[in-house]
């Protein structure tokens, strides 16, 4: 019988063939520390990252859950949120807490406004909120969640949300107007004022999902690039989010949601005075809160500082141009006008969903995105070094596609292209129930 269950081991295994063993799988993975990866991953320097972990390192066993045990963890969130806060045009009154990523983030958000509704408009029902189509998929996991009703609204040819359709969705259900400092799969930001004048005008929400532009934006704006406004200090926008993690440059597990006010950040808490074990309460969704999350974020932005932050943008949108120029050289085309170092690119009569399986062959890990269709690259300063040799393995993949049009019918491509024909989009979603099933195998052992 083939038993694909893992046992924990009768005797411990040395610690030095263990770390062994973990190394020789890490260096087996996609190398992100050469700039091969496009995304999951934001890696500063060298030098950065070896002071991330000895940040982290610091705090490894204590816990954020409960600061009168380490009041050092209360100073460090405090002035995170606040450095925060000012940053994104926070007011003397704006308020928030760190979260472990941008999903959590964002479900405290929407969770916020639900409870909110509940006390300020009790009439409400059926809570809905209205997004734009493009919108990051935690809004769909946190209408889901919060059972808060999600409405998308259609985008215009520029992929910005359209503002009529939002204004004709609107109902007396709505609770929350979304819009995003960029959206994720085209790097364009939705019109923040117009929308936050709509919301502003019926007393509702407006929320704005900054996770990937959150930190890097303000410095770009610094830096004279034409940002159009989008924070916090456009009248209406009620609250934020924004991962320090990505563009902030942070250890993994460390986000920041905002609010104009304390009192709407209260919604988001949690508190129960009668329990056995005393009272308890609970800022985010977790109980532990890993503290090496929270003081790694302290220390890089004590360590950056704004110097260090406008060098970062500078490099990253020095490299987004020679990326865009280079794909365009090849005969592609920018998808939209994107603001920031975030955007796909698409090309006519070419699978490029082809295109990323032969790049992924040469070891670059590239998104590929549908409506449309076209390929995603988000850029940080650990590309510097390697655009010239993306661009040669792109113009390769690029002739290798172009000359072999089986191409389409195998590997991710073959997937991609039988999704893009699928009539109904929910139909796929048996299969990616399947792949969430297979994570978790353990047909494949460890080393």
């Amino acid at each position: 019988m083939n038993d694909n269950k893992v046992h924990l081991p009768k005797k411990g295994t040395s610690r030095t063939t263990i770390l062994e063993g973990l190394q020789t799988s890490h260096d087996s993975d996609t190398n992100w520390h050469d700039g091969r990866t496009f995304s999951l991953v934001y890696h500063a320097s060298d030098e950065h990252t070896e002071f991330l972990k000895k940040a982290y390192s610091i705090y490894f066993h204590q816990n954020g859950l409960n600061p009168s045990a380490f009041p050092s963890l209360k100073r460090f969130e405090a002035e995170v949120v606040s450095i925060s806060a000012n940053l994104l045009g926070g007011g003397e009154s704006a308020a928030g807490t760190m979260t472990s990523g941008g999903t959590e983030s964002i479900l405290m958000a929407i969770k916020t406004y639900r409870d909110w509704a509940r006390v300020v408009k009790p009439e409400i029902m059926k809570p809905e909120m209205i997004v734009p189509s493009s919108i990051h998929p935690a809004f769909d996991k946190a209408a889901h969640y919060f059972d808060v009703k999600l409405i998308k609204a259609p985008l215009r040819k520029d992929f910005r949300v359209d503002l009529s359709a939002v204004e004709k969705l609107i109902t007396a259900n709505t609770i929350l107007l979304v819009g995003s400092a960029p959206q994720y799969p085209h790097g364009v930001i939705d019109p923040i004022p117009e929308l936050a004048g709509m919301a502003k005008s019926r007393g509702i929400g407006m929320h704005v999902d900054a996770c990937v532009g959150g930190f890097i934006l303000p410095f770009l704006k610094m830096l004279g690039y034409p940002i159009p406004p989008f924070d916090l200090s456009v009248d209406g926008v009620t609250s934020m989010s924004a991962d320090l993690h990505k563009y902030g440059f942070a250890s993994k597990g460390a986000s920041i949601v905002l609010y104009k006010d304390k009192e709407l950040r209260r919604h988001q808490f949690f508190v129960l005075s009668e329990w056995a074990g005393g009272a308890f309460a609970s800022p985010s969704m977790p109980g532990t809160r890993p503290a090496g999350a929270i003081a790694a974020a302290w220390a890089t932005l004590q360590a950056f500082g704004e110097d260090g932050y406008l060098e970062i943008a500078k490099t990253c949108m020095e490299n987004t141009k020679r990326l865009q120029e280079g794909v365009k050289a090849l005969g592609y085309s920018i998808v939209g006008q994107p603001e920031m170092s975030i955007f796909g690119f698409q090309a006519e009569s070419l699978d490029v969903y082809a295109v990323a399986d032969q790049m992924q062959l040469k070891g670059w890990y590239i998104d590929r995105q549908q409506k449309p269709t076209c390929l995603h690259l988000m850029v940080t300063p650990a590309h510097t070094q390697q655009i010239d040799v993306f661009l040669q393995d792109l113009k390769e993949a690029t002739e290798r596609v172009r000359t072999h049009p089986e191409l389409s019918t195998e590997g991710m491509a073959a997937m991609y292209g039988m999704m893009a024909k699928v009539p109904d989009a929910s139909m796929v979603n048996p299969f990616l129930y399947q792949y969430m099933d297979e994570r978790y195998s353990t047909s494949e052992r460890s080393p």
